[in-house]
């Protein structure tokens, strides 16, 4: 039985990509953003919610993944978003249905 899709938009810079997975089929968000999209210096530190080189905000989410756990809070502080719920480090994400229809902003390094 194959697994449900999940769509949602990616925008970088101005463009906007339209992004199809399933639950599974990559380990985090910043990992598929990484893969499909080559951002240059994104995810540094390679998921461990740390380097904040892979912030972004995101419309739409829902369910457990508006929880913000491990390092991300932290993290998110020190780089000045306290109370923004909507700015979210994409490698603490996992690829769910919790994405699904979201409208996602990479933040360029200098904005963050």
């Amino acid at each position: 039985m194959s697994k449900p899709f999940i769509h949602f938009t990616v925008s970088i810079d101005g463009s906007i990509y339209s992004i199809q997975t399933f639950e599974g089929e990559y380990r985090n968000l910043m990992v598929l953003i990484k893969d499909k999209l080559f951002v240059d210096y994104f995810g540094e530190c390679g998921g461990l919610g740390r380097c904040g080189t892979c912030v972004i905000k995101i419309k739409g989410l829902c369910g457990k993944a508006l929880i913000k756990d491990r390092n991300e809070p932290v993290t998110l502080t020190k780089m000045g978003y306290n109370e923004e719920e909507n700015i979210r480090l994409s490698c603490q994400l996992m690829i769910n249905e919790d994405l699904n229809d979201t409208e996602i902003e990479v933040l360029e390094q200098e904005n963050i």
